[in-house]
């Protein structure tokens, strides 16, 4: 018989670290408010987060890194929203943001979820928001 290992989706005992990029924030503020609203039907004492601000989605990483780092959160949720435009600057920065929230992760021990979206169009990211009634 195979043994069965499952996560515990009650939160109300744990603390988060959010990470949210200010760029396209018509689009990731729609996000956050969907993960402080997915945390609370989970039981999470919306008093045990921390919601840290950065520039762009490439910052994201390093932020992860300093609250993962930190000692003070049981998991660390990145939020942010790539669109891509006429250069090439879109594959550079998913790919890398991306890369390094998973290696925040594998550095520190504490869970990362990859809450960056990345679109090709801004009609994409407002439906991926949940901002589409």
């Amino acid at each position: 018989m195979p043994v069965h290992i499952e996560g515990n989706l009650i939160a109300s005992e744990a603390s988060f670290g959010l990470v949210v990029s200010r760029f396209n924030a018509f689009i990731t503020e729609k996000l956050l408010e969907g993960a402080l609203d997915a945390l609370r039907r989970h039981g999470a004492d919306l008093d045990r987060v921390t919601v840290a601000w950065c520039p762009g989605a490439y910052e994201v990483p390093l932020v992860a890194k300093k609250m993962a780092a930190s000692g003070q959160f049981d998991a660390v949720i990145c939020l942010g929203a790539v669109i891509r435009g006429a250069t090439t600057h879109y594959d550079l920065v998913a790919g890398e943001v991306a890369k390094g929230t998973s290696q925040v992760a594998l550095a520190t021990g504490v869970p990362v979820i990859f809450g960056v979206i990345t679109t090709e169009t801004i009609e994409q990211a407002i439906e991926r928001a949940g901002t589409k009634a």
